[in-house]
């Protein structure tokens, strides 16, 4: 069943901007359908087109780069609110793809019909450009993380980052948060090896502050990975849902 924007469960959660009743109209005739894929599913492939793009309605995925020697950097993990497929939009294909980590629910919206957003709806225009900005802040400071980090101080500054996230999403459960990557999708993330990363996990286990397994990541004391990584935890800013 196919949820109308009106209904969506995302907007009710303090992280997103609230909507106007024109919005949310606007938004339930861009909406083309929906769209539910299983783990390990390519939902993007880089340099392909796309005649469509995405907001992920549930679950998490991440997107990737591949060099031609079959190395690959994993750019971003992807979260419910985050909007894909943008890039194919605007510029004709893809520069990386976007795989599925877990089943994955997507709204998907026409890209035919993304010009009516700048020409009809300026605020969800800015929306858009608003998005592609922030996104562009997180690669500048994950730029920064691989190469002026430590590997503890770069796993410990993504965990503090996944976990506000995902608190911020409503994700946060007693035993933890659903994290359903591998240990060389955090390597590739933060430009580790797997042993690096490994040896690095083992020690923040034993100091009780950081517990991984089975897809559930449980972080028992944020402010000291904070502490540990060199940066200020502070509340997120709300941000758009397309």
């Amino acid at each position: 069943m196919v949820v109308p924007c009106s209904r969506c469960p995302l907007r009710q959660l303090p992280l997103f901007r609230k909507m106007t009743s024109d919005e949310v109209s606007f938004m339930e005739k861009f909406k083309a359908g929906e769209m539910t894929v299983e783990a390990g599913t390519q939902i993007l492939t880089e340099g392909s087109g796309s005649s469509q793009l995405y907001t992920v309605l549930s679950g998490m995925g991440m997107r990737t780069k591949q060099l031609s020697n079959g190395r690959r950097q994993v750019i971003s993990f992807v979260f419910p609110g985050d909007l894909i497929g943008l890039q194919a939009s605007l510029m004709s294909e893809m520069e990386h793809s976007v795989d599925a980590a877990s089943r994955m629910r997507l709204c998907v919206f026409n890209r035919s019909e993304l010009y009516q957003v700048f020409k009809s709806h300026p605020d969800r225009a800015f929306d858009l450009t608003w998005l592609v900005s922030s996104e562009e802040h997180f690669l500048g400071e994950a730029l920064t993380t691989v190469g002026q980090r430590s590997a503890i101080e770069r796993i410990s500054w993504a965990f503090v980052k996944i976990h506000q996230r995902a608190a911020a999403i409503d994700l946060l459960e007693e035993n933890g948060l659903p994290f359903p990557y591998r240990q060389q999708d955090l390597a590739d993330a933060l430009g580790l090896s797997l042993v690096h990363t490994n040896k690095t996990l083992a020690k923040l286990r034993e100091r009780q502050l950081v517990f991984w397994s089975e897809g559930t990541l449980r972080v028992t004391k944020l402010e000291e990975l904070a502490r540990i990584a060199g940066m200020e935890i502070g509340p997120l800013r709300q941000r758009p849902l397309m």
